[in-house]
């Protein structure tokens, strides 16, 4: 039986009783690849402005998700935003306990519709809140690969 052909009954239906390794790439569109470019080659924030309903994009779009506009025009940023929300991680994706806490934080850049998720560095959980002003932190342009690691984190301004 073919993936497109109807089940009569469930006694057709199949089942595997085992691991089916799956491998998959993910690719980050044209948007995406440009803003990463941006942040490897000049360490800078792309977003991308709707005309019509006046917003930035960031992380940037080729389409308005309002009004499906078609957006080519793109700006640099502030490396500068705000915490939007926050939270403390204790454990590993694993459940491990992790010797440091991290502080993963929504950070909201000035005129921008979206921000980026992303961990706050040189800051204790007890002195993180929300409102607080962040900067950027790049790593070394030598060291920048083209993902969204080449930013290090944001840290309290």
């Amino acid at each position: 039986m073919s993936l497109i052909e109807r089940l009569g009954t469930f006694g057709d239906a199949k089942v595997w009783y085992d691991n089916i390794p799956l491998e998959s790439e993910y690719t980050v569109g044209i948007a995406g690849e440009r803003f990463l470019r941006a942040i490897k080659d000049r360490g800078v924030i792309l977003g991308t402005v709707c005309p019509a309903c006046d917003l930035t994009y960031v992380p940037p779009s080729m389409y308005c998700e309002r009004c499906f506009t078609q957006l080519d025009e793109w700006v640099e940023l502030p490396a500068k935003g705000t915490v939007y929300t926050f939270t403390i991680v204790t454990r590993s994706l694993d459940g491990q306990a992790l010797d440091e806490p991290e502080i993963l934080a929504f950070v909201k850049l000035p005129g921008a519709h979206g921000g980026l998720v992303h961990r706050l560095t040189t800051a204790k959980p007890e002195d993180v809140e929300i409102g607080m002003e962040v900067e950027v932190v790049f790593k070394p342009q030598k060291e920048r690969e083209g993902s969204i690691l080449d930013i290090k984190g944001f840290k309290p301004t």
